[in-house]
């Protein structure tokens, strides 16, 4: 996968000190997340959970919002190395299928157990004001992977391909974990065959 774009930050912290304030920061926008929302989050709640002044927070970021894209950055990192994680531990043989799975399975376990991720997985709700939106990040870490493990062409057909299924698998996995926190285990199969029957056109041909 290609490394995502770099953070919203003010200032990039270069002491170790300020990487842990920053994480803290992070990990009390996360928390804040899951409990109230993002229209009831504020830079202030965040500074008083993380134990920092307020200034440490504008520090590093000039409003909620661009917490909150760091927030989808950070686990656009994470969510990367884990799939990287797990297909090097693969030792089937390379397909685009195994390829496809290990990145679901990622996400859905990340759904599940990261703190603030159903609300800010790898974008901020509202108007979209990134140069590169995230579902279009996503497809282009999604093509990187399989034309290098298939040694394929990144053909614009398989470009626009992978974007349909991740645009595709957002929506359907919305739905599915609007009604359960763990996810509709019906709709997530229902998910996974999709995209499977999907891609098998471009991919199998």
């Amino acid at each position: 996968m290609d490394a995502p774009t770099p953070a919203p930050l003010r200032r990039t912290p270069v002491q170790q000190r300020s990487t842990e304030r920053l994480a803290r920061i992070l990990d009390a926008c996360a928390e804040l997340l899951d409990e109230s929302g993002y229209e009831a989050l504020s830079t202030r709640a965040v500074a008083e959970r993380a134990g920092v002044p307020i200034g440490s927070v504008y520090r590093f970021f000039g409003n909620k919002r661009a917490l909150a894209a760091a927030l989808a950055h950070r686990n656009l990192e994470e969510y990367t190395t884990r799939v990287q994680q797990r297909l090097a531990g693969d030792t089937t043989p390379k397909n685009w299928r195994g390829t496809i799975d290990a990145m679901l399975t990622e996400y859905l376990e990340m759904k599940r157990s990261v703190p603030g991720f159903t609300l800010i997985d790898f974008g901020v709700p509202g108007p979209p004001d990134e140069p590169v939106p995230a579902n279009e990040r996503v497809a282009a870490s999604l093509c990187d992977l399989l034309t290098t493990r298939l040694d394929i062409p990144a053909t614009t057909h398989l470009q626009r391909a992978c974007l349909v299924a991740v645009e595709a698998v957002d929506a359907l996995l919305k739905l599915a974990f609007r009604t359960n926190k763990s996810g509709n285990p019906a709709l997530i199969k229902e998910t996974r065959t999709l995209i499977h029957a999907y891609l098998s056109g471009v991919l199998d041909d």
